[in-house]
């Protein structure tokens, strides 16, 4: 173990451990945002995190990534970290998910963490800036070459966004008219599964989820379309909305989200008795791996895969690609494990590849 790991692991951690996880969430945010200001300190952080092998660049619907390993939507809500991500070995990161109207998000606690469990309690409610403060943001901040740039669209947490289907699916729209009229990031996905907004998860079922593909099927885009899918349904249900994505302009699926079963964990009595938001890491594991792996042998290469769940070290990861992602993202595993996993998952990428 290098050096840098192991001060995470045993002085770090237990200490950020110690306090609120969105206190420290807030702070990594924004200590990441300045760091990636000054090249000079870029690179010190690359110096520790970044892979530094063999070339494993991977090019994806027409996108090159760097990396298969990307950050995913969630954490950098607001496009706050796209300087410095590439440093620990990001190829890029889903932004969001973002909303047309800003979200001040779900009473606290936002985030819980279950550490016997490997696991977080995921309630933030799409708390964001809203889709005009990222263009704004966007525009303004300089590219760093070769590293991507997802976008991920949510319905806004308001009552008004949620009154009926019509009123929702304007609201992707907006934010999908938006971004592709600012010609603002390389590919997008749909996040129809979050299971923390007021009115749940609206378009999960066939006849709804017809309705809003066929809306954004009337909108030019010359970028990919992804749609993030929930692990929650049995494989029949998850395949019925599967057939629907199937006849519409949806290049892939991200597989998956988070887990809404409590009963699920190693150790259920750590949870509230109460619902209070999805459960990412290893109990989203082994959920997204089936689905993965029932897609794929479904439906061949029809769809792009992202493969999102559960992802704690090396061998999660080659898991996934086993069972048929092409490409990987990540929260948890590097809040649990350390910056560090990321490269460790591209050095044996790497070594599976040669």
């Amino acid at each position: 173990m290098r050096l840098q790991d192991t001060c995470y692991r045993y002085i770090l951690k237990p200490a950020l451990f110690r306090c609120d996880p969105e206190r420290v969430h807030s702070a990594f945010v924004t200590i990441g945002e300045c760091v990636g200001r000054f090249a000079s300190l870029r690179a010190l952080v690359g110096a520790l995190y970044r892979y530094r092998g063999p070339d494993i660049a991977k090019t994806v619907d027409g996108i090159r990534y760097e990396t298969p390993v990307l950050l995913s939507a969630g954490f950098d809500t607001n496009g706050r970290l796209t300087q410095i991500l590439q440093s620990i070995s990001f190829g890029g990161e889903e932004i969001g998910s973002i909303t047309a109207n800003p979200c001040a998000g779900n009473p606290r606690p936002l985030l819980t963490r279950l550490v016997r469990n490997r696991s977080i309690i995921v309630n933030k409610g799409l708390r964001n800036r809203g889709v005009d403060a990222l263009i704004k943001r966007l525009q303004h901040t300089k590219r760093v070459p070769g590293y991507v740039l997802g976008i991920s669209l949510a319905r806004s947490n308001d009552e008004a966004s949620c009154k009926d289907s019509d009123a929702g699916v304007a609201d992707y729209v907006e934010s999908f008219t938006k971004l592709n009229a600012a010609n603002i990031g390389d590919y997008y996905t749909i996040n129809l599964s979050c299971p923390n907004a007021f009115g749940g998860e609206a378009f999960t079922t066939p006849e709804l989820l017809e309705k809003l593909l066929t809306a954004f099927d009337a909108i030019p885009t010359n970028r990919p379309v992804y749609l993030k899918m929930p692990i929650n349904l049995a494989w029949n249900a998850f395949d019925a909305l599967l057939q629907v994505v199937d006849k519409h302009c949806v290049q892939g699926l991200v597989i998956g989200n988070l887990n809404k079963d409590y009963a699920e964990l190693d150790f259920p009595e750590d949870a509230p008795k109460e619902y209070r938001g999805g459960l990412s890491g290893k109990p989203t594991r082994a959920r997204s791996t089936m689905l993965i792996r029932r897609t794929r042998e479904a439906y061949g290469d029809r769809f792009t895969i992202f493969g999102v769940g559960g992802i704690l070290t090396p061998e999660d990861a080659l898991e996934k690609l086993d069972a048929g992602a092409d490409l990987l993202m990540l929260i948890t595993g590097m809040i649990i494990e350390g910056p560090g996993l990321v490269r460790d998952i591209c050095e044996r990428y790497a070594e599976r590849l040669a």
